[in-house]
């Protein structure tokens, strides 16, 4: 079954997700990758304010490719969450309750999402020209100079995401792992 959620998210929302299950996503999202999630953490280390309000929100790691005539974006498909690691924590420590994208999380990220019951959604890689046909409207909200990795917000509707860990820690990469361990 498809589970609908709607943005912003909220935490009765993630306490039903399971790692596993099949999201269709709604609403308002954020994009932002390393070079973005650098200048947020820049920010909260002078003590300035960010450029958006992390709070219930999700971050989507794409820096989407340009629009052809006609398109909304180009291509979005998901970067590597690894290389929003070592940010993570502080960011879902200010609200953040949820990160799109592929791969593997180190320790402490996992340990954050359980501690601020969050979640991480993974999106299927190979797939942004489909991706960015969900997208509905597009906007850079902040660090434009970053071009593709400037953050943008978008409007999305049906955007196909997989939960890869759950609020509990429950990780779908090692539950997939221990599914098919030879004894």
């Amino acid at each position: 079954m498809i589970k609908k959620i709607f943005t912003p998210i909220m935490d009765n929302d993630i306490k039903n997700l399971r790692a596993g299950d099949i999201v269709n996503l709604y609403g308002t999202i954020y994009t932002a990758r390393d070079a973005a999630h650098k200048r947020l953490i820049d920010f909260l280390d002078k003590g300035l304010d960010l450029p958006i309000n992390v709070n219930n929100e999700i971050i989507y790691y794409v820096g989407p490719c340009p629009a052809r005539d006609g398109q909304i974006v180009g291509s979005a498909g998901p970067t590597t969450s690894s290389r929003m690691d070592a940010y993570t924590p502080r960011l879902l420590d200010l609200g953040l309750k949820g990160m799109i994208g592929k791969g593997i999380r180190d320790e402490s990220v996992t340990a954050s999402i359980i501690k601020n019951k969050a979640v991480y959604f993974g999106a299927t890689g190979g797939a942004g020209a489909l991706i960015s046909k969900k997208i509905l409207f597009e906007e850079i909200i902040a660090f434009n100079d970053l071009g593709t990795e400037a953050i943008r917000e978008l409007k999305v509707v049906e955007l196909p995401l997989i939960v890869i860990i759950d609020s509990k820690g429950n990780n779908m990469y090692d539950l997939g792992k221990n599914k098919f361990k030879i004894q």
